[in-house]
């Protein structure tokens, strides 16, 4: 994809978001467990930190860094924003867009969307449903992962509890964009739910609280990566 070797699906995205147990040098720790449990399993394992933390585990990790969001702005005065090409220069190779804590407008979504893939990130659109799913194939992202917000952090999965969501989401954007990686997010917390989520047609998870909340975090990746290739 886009020219990178080290991206292929399935693809496990861990966000970090905001948790103390993932910010600084826990950041950086937990990186390189992704990355351990990456080249163990030979599953693409990426990794989604705050802002501050992308340079230092670029630097310390070979595995892909996803920044968590951009702005659509460019070069100027736009203090404050999220600057796609600062985040290209601090090593991610990629970006989420629309994460349900940090919504964005279609348009806005759009202009990321065209921002990323000017600098060359990866873009991985957020969607909270089938038909948002559906909008957001038409602009032309790199990935969707399909996530309803009330089941994001609660343990219970989207491929067991709204296993429609999945599918239907999977079909609608395969048809509007058949080049679209859609990936499924919301309470996964174990391999089941990572084997029913690509049993459902999708080519990957993105799993936050599961990973970075875990006793051993390091475990809980390699099992996500086992059954998502047993599935």
């Amino acid at each position: 994809m886009m020219g990178y070797s080290n991206i292929k699906t399935p693809i496990i995205i861990v966000n970090f978001k905001t948790y103390a147990e993932a910010t600084g040098e826990k950041a950086v720790k937990l990186a390189e467990m992704a990355e351990k449990a990456s080249v163990e399993t030979g599953v693409c394992i990426g990794v989604s930190p705050q802002f501050v933390d992308i340079y230092k585990i670029a630097r310390r990790v070979s595995i892909p860094v996803f920044s968590q969001h951009i702005d659509p702005i460019e070069y100027g005065s736009f203090t404050g924003h999220v600057l796609p090409e600062s985040v290209k220069e601090a090593g991610a190779v990629g970006t989420l867009i629309n994460h349900s804590e940090r919504r964005l407008k279609l348009a806005d979504i759009d202009a990321a969307i065209r921002r990323a893939r000017e600098v060359g990130l990866i873009s991985v659109v957020c969607t909270n449903n089938t038909p948002v799913s559906a909008s957001a194939a038409a602009l032309k992202p790199n990935m969707i992962a399909v996530e309803p917000p009330e089941l994001i952090g609660t343990g219970i999965p989207v491929s067991k509890a709204k296993p429609e969501v999945v599918t239907s989401t999977v079909e609608a954007v395969k048809r509007i964009n058949p080049e679209v990686i859609v990936l499924c997010g919301a309470g996964i917390t174990n391999g089941d739910d990572v084997s029913a989520a690509i049993r459902l047609g999708t080519e990957g998870i993105l799993v936050a609280s599961g990973v970075v909340k875990a006793k051993d975090p390091y475990k809980v990746m390699v099992d996500f990566a086992e059954a998502a290739l047993k599935a």
